[in-house]
């Protein structure tokens, strides 16, 4: 049974608040493995040290570090991956806002997706709409570069995008820009592995 198949069966086996509830209890567990690490560490780090360490974080900052990076994803309640993307999106600094609805069609027709650029879930950021599995550093060139777009897409559900990962299977796809006069231009372009 592999990883996407055990995570559906869990999910669908479970009743939602268990699942809600173990998953909050393995959270709590890591950070406290974490906190306990660091406090429990032996490890010492003089004042030199500490002001080197911030200086070469703040070195390597990118002109994202103003522009916060909000996500409001809306997703059908039956759909597995989204929760994968999700959480990429999440280990890339974006804070979620998540709405399960029933209705994903009537959202995709607010945000005016075209039909052929469709995916499984849709998804705001900083007034931009995107479609499906886009990679989070597309989604951060996009906020830094500020296209004249209205979103990106990465069309269906192609094998190896963020939240679709099978193993070493990568399937080749491309982020499309796309605007509200049908134009659409590749912005992104991943190959096959």
């Amino acid at each position: 049974m592999s990883y996407k198949q055990f995570i559906y069966w869990w999910q669908k086996s479970l009743p939602p608040i268990l699942v809600r509830v173990a998953v909050r209890a393995v959270v709590i567990i890591c950070l406290t493995v974490g906190v306990l690490g660091i406090l429990g560490s032996t490890a010492s780090m003089s004042n030199a040290q500490l002001v080197s360490t911030t200086k070469g974080i703040q070195d390597k900052q990118t002109p994202l570090k103003s522009t916060a990076l909000n996500a409001t994803v809306y997703h059908s309640p039956d759909c597995n991956c989204c929760g994968g993307w999700i959480d990429h999106l999440k280990a890339q600094g974006f804070q979620i806002t998540d709405f399960s609805t029933p209705d994903i069609e009537t959202v995709k027709q607010k945000y005016n997706v075209p039909d052929n650029l469709s995916s499984c879930h849709t998804a705001i950021v900083n007034g931009y709409v995107i479609e499906g599995h886009v990679p989070a550093d597309d989604i951060k060139r996009l906020l830094q570069e500020k296209p004249n777009v209205a979103g990106l897409s990465v069309p269906q559900m192609p094998v190896g995008t963020p939240g679709m990962e099978m193993g070493d299977r990568k399937d080749p796809f491309s982020v499309l820009s796309f605007n509200h006069k049908d134009s659409v231009a590749v912005f992104n372009k991943y190959p096959s592995s």
